[in-house]
């Protein structure tokens, strides 16, 4: 399964997502579809809008199942702890060099 959280999806991105996702909610977009489906599915939406901001969670063999990816500008940004994907949903700029994997 593939999740992607767009911010301000543009009309052309949107129906592109449509045709492999359902989006039960504005900009969010549910689908199952094998791994190179959604690396090309984001390929056209990053050529279509350069600056959408998108969080892509996908199935991973990681302990937790899952892998977590992000493009653009996002109010959360992915950090790695112990193995562990997590999310940050505020940081301190100044304390960049922490967010790295540990």
């Amino acid at each position: 399964m593939t999740v992607i959280i767009a911010q301000d999806t543009p009309p052309a991105a949107r129906g592109m997502l449509k045709r492999w996702f359902i989006e039960p909610r504005p900009n969010v977009f549910i689908g199952t579809v094998n791994a190179r489906t959604r690396e090309k599915t984001i390929k056209y939406i990053r050529r279509q809008a350069p600056a959408i901001g998108m969080l892509v969670l996908y199935d991973d063999d990681s302990s937790q199942g899952f892998a977590i990816e992000v493009f653009g500008d996002t109010d959360r940004r992915p950090v790695r702890h112990c193995g562990l994907h997590l999310l940050a949903e505020k940081w301190d700029t100044t304390e960049e060099n922490q967010l790295i994997d540990n």
